[in-house]
């Protein structure tokens, strides 16, 4: 299955009613209105662009395979297209060849170039955007650039390594791959590109961290020559097995032919290649023993680095070595207590305790709860009581005193009409004089 029949197919996957005439004439025509009517239109063809070239493994793409082989429909091409990449570009999402940094050339002069080009940037038409031979896609040299630096980081423990340009471009897949990917880390300042040009030997440096990759050195010199020398004697063990090997071959079939004086000779070649691969893999393993001792130089280097900030640290908050040394014990102290407990827990692990056990906790811990509810529910009735009783001897006092209120005249007369004692009168007064 060629490429153009690989993307119909996923095409089709991945939107179902790809082949809908209804669904295709909207799609396919041009945009026109305000961006809210065609923005959904647009969407839709970034995120296919971006999930077919995801397909693919690709982050170059050209536009005019793009329109017309991608999504051609029977010799009709999206009208939108020109649009949608052109959107793509000005938003970040899509970069020209003539935007990416000269990976040859000085951070000075990078930089100058990006000041100038935002200051003196020339507009780019959609047709201008059709016309270019490849376009780079960002988020996928985001996550090529990505994979190449964690696959680095698998095989070298610092902050940043050297590789000789081969080798980066087989990691990229091909010198028109490394380029842009050269280009857009070093844009970035994770990369830098240097050369020696006496042997014409090219290499790059690159930061495995976030920080930007530090300058070059006399040192990085003398390393990418070892390094492009051990690939070079790894090359010729290679061509010496393949020599040796049919070598091999050739003999036996003298042998089995029964050409004596022919086997000799090819027996005589396995000893000279035998040699010739004794004498390379001698050299590389003094090559690679140079370079191990680098690398253990930059690392001792570092720990003194770090030993000399750590003793500058206890100065300046007056800590003593004593301290150092109480802080270190108290340390391997919980270190150890740690260990005998994962030992604790490995000797009897969880898994041997019985379900029976299990089940008598969890009843103990349904009596308890039972019993706490039933403590709150009585708080929660005596509560209760106690205000209801609150409330009826208010509700009483209140209704006696309404009654008192509304009442108040019907008892007066009922008090004059019962009580016993006399009215005190002028006639009664008189007659209580005479009786005196």
């Amino acid at each position: 299955m060629d490429s153009v029949s690989s993307v119909k197919e996923f095409i089709r996957k991945q939107v179902p009613d790809w082949d809908d005439e209804i669904m295709a004439t909207a799609r396919f025509k041009a945009f026109s209105g305000q961006r809210s009517d065609w923005e959904p239109k647009y969407l839709f063809w970034k995120d296919l662009i971006l999930k077919i070239a995801r397909h693919l493994d690709l982050f170059i793409i050209q536009p005019s395979q793009v329109k017309e082989e991608w999504f051609n429909r029977g010799g009709l091409t999206p009208l939108c297209l020109d649009h949608v990449l052109w959107l793509m570009y000005n938003e970040g999402d899509i970069v020209r060849n003539v935007d990416l940094v000269d990976p040859s050339s000085g951070r000075i002069s990078q930089l100058f170039r990006k000041v100038r080009n935002l200051m003196v940037r020339s507009p780019v038409t959609p047709e201008i955007i059709m016309r270019e031979d490849h376009l780079f896609l960002t988020p996928l040299l985001k996550d090529k650039t990505a994979r190449i630096i964690k696959c680095l980081s698998e095989s070298h423990w610092t902050s940043s390594c050297i590789i000789t340009m081969s080798k980066f471009q087989g990691m990229c897949g091909g010198p028109s791959e490394a380029a842009p990917l050269l280009s857009y880390l070093s844009g970035l300042g994770k990369a830098q590109y240097f050369s020696i040009s006496k042997e014409v030997i090219e290499g790059v440096k690159i930061s495995l961290s976030s920080a930007s990759v530090p300058a070059i050195s006399s040192l990085d010199l003398d390393v990418l020559h070892l390094i492009w020398t051990a690939q070079k004697l790894e090359d010729q063990i290679d061509v010496i097995d393949r020599r040796y090997e049919m070598s091999r071959k050739s003999a036996l079939a003298s042998l089995n032919s029964g050409n004596k004086k022919v086997a000799l000779r090819h027996a005589r070649e396995m000893k000279l290649a035998s040699e010739s691969r004794e004498r390379c893999t001698s050299l590389l393993n003094r090559v690679e023993e140079v370079l191990n001792v680098i690398a253990n130089a930059e690392s001792t280097q570092k720990v003194t680095e770090a030993i000399r900030i750590g003793a500058e640290a206890m100065k300046r908050n007056k800590i003593t070595v004593e301290e150092v040394e109480h802080c270190l014990e108290e340390l391997e102290e919980s270190i150890d207590a740690q260990k005998q407990v994962e030992k604790a827990l490995e000797s009897n692990p969880i898994s041997g305790i019985e379900d029976e056990d299990i089940e008598e906790e969890l009843e103990k811990l349904e009596l308890e709860l039972e019993s706490e509810n039933l403590q709150i529910s009585k708080v929660e009735v005596g509560n209760t009581s106690g205000e209801m009783d609150a409330l009826g001897s208010t509700a009483s006092l209140t209704d006696a005193l309404s009654n008192l209120k509304l009442h108040d005249g019907s008892a007066r007369e009922s008090v004059s009409q019962k009580s016993p004692l006399p009215t005190r009168t002028k006639n009664s007064k008189h007659a209580m004089l005479e009786a005196a």
